[in-house]
């Protein structure tokens, strides 16, 4: 049996991190779900940047918006829902079958508005309307700025990935604004049945103390954080306030392991994904991880909640992970921003080109 097949009988749903047209024309994405288990997609910028420049798969969609008078953000965010639907159409005898708790695609507000709250709401709601497919998480950073715009959007029935989480901390607040949003819905008698996810950043702990870590710590502080939030996200589903949405209707927002491709070249390429699999969770992952995984990667038990933390060792090792959390949020918010600023310039120069051919 496939490590694939293995993750996703053990419990956790296998999301690939990638979106591209090709994906979607060749035939490969419905090949990853049938023979890799694979059960949702997420995307982000640096994503649609890549697949925008190292392929021609876009340029006849761009000539025709440019001829309609289409540029930048636009035109950016027309390709992209056109490129989820098709996702989200492969993914919707999942979310069908397993009614709505699994067969989602994720489409990111531009990371511009990351300390903006209204105008996060507004576009959260734009592009979820204008997608039209109930399989669409709408990706929001879990910010100071963003919780607000996440408790709105889910309150106004939106359904939203959130996204650049990096510690327990993080977590429990991007909880607490998903279980606001759904006890004021509870409270105005509308549907409490609102699809979420809370998305930890889990490589970039490693590579922000890869110069200081001692040698016996290398590659294991994003994996204890992991452990910590999954013990965090057992509790809090445990707790009454959850239990009782839960007795009117809600659903669990489930924790999403993300970024968990490899990153140092000397550790095993499936390192997050063995150490990470867990029931009710997700991980989702790049390709080449995806791929690494169906041919030599190996599945365990599940990941423990655990009693004591296993972030001891760093305290002891001089690394205050509070601290780092913080910094981690806002130098990924800063990331995002960079991205897609190369991506929209990526777009500019696309339709430069195309016109002038």
């Amino acid at each position: 049996m496939k490590a694939t097949k293995k993750l996703y009988e053990l419990g956790q749903s296998l999301w690939l991190d990638n979106i591209a047209r090709g994906l979607l024309v060749s035939g490969t994405l419905h090949r990853y779900i049938q023979e890799f288990s694979v059960t949702g997609l997420t995307s982000n910028p640096t994503i649609f940047d890549h697949a925008i420049k190292n392929s021609r798969d876009y340029d006849a969609p761009i000539s025709q918006k440019v001829k309609e008078g289409k540029s930048g953000e636009a035109l950016f965010f027309e390709l992209a829902i056109e490129d989820l639907r098709q996702a989200a159409d492969l993914f919707r005898p999942i979310h069908d079958q397993t009614n709505g708790v699994d067969g989602w695609v994720s489409l990111e507000v531009s990371p511009l508005l990351a300390h903006d709250t209204s105008s996060t709401l507004a576009a959260a709601k734009d592009l979820h309307s204008r997608a039209g497919r109930p399989n669409l998480f709408i990706k929001i950073p879990g910010t100071r700025e963003g919780l607000p715009a996440i408790e709105e959007a889910i309150f106004a029935g939106v359904p939203v990935n959130v996204t650049l989480l990096f510690s327990s901390t993080q977590y429990v607040a991007a909880a607490e604004a998903y279980l606001r949003g759904i006890e004021r819905r509870i409270a105005a008698g509308l549907n409490p049945d609102v699809g979420s996810v809370a998305s930890l950043f889990v490589s970039r702990w490693d590579v922000a103390i890869a110069d200081e870590a001692p040698e016996d710590l290398r590659n294991q502080l994003g994996i204890a954080i992991a452990g910590q939030v999954y013990e965090s996200y057992r509790l809090t589903l445990d707790s009454p306030r959850w239990q009782r949405i839960f007795n009117a209707g809600a659903r669990a927002q489930r924790l999403l392991f993300a970024s968990t491709g490899t990153k140092d070249p000397k550790a095993s390429d499936t390192l997050y994904i063995q150490a990470l699999a867990a029931p009710f969770t997700v991980n989702t992952m790049p390709e080449t991880t995806l791929k690494a995984l169906a041919d030599h990667g190996t599945i365990g038990g599940p990941l423990p909640i655990q009693v004591e933390s296993g972030l001891v060792r760093f305290a002891k090792a001089g690394i205050d992970t509070d601290a780092l959390g913080s910094q981690l949020q806002n130098e990924g918010a800063e990331s995002f921003v960079k991205s897609w600023r190369d991506l929209m310039e990526c777009i500019a120069s696309k339709s430069e080109a195309l016109k002038a051919a």
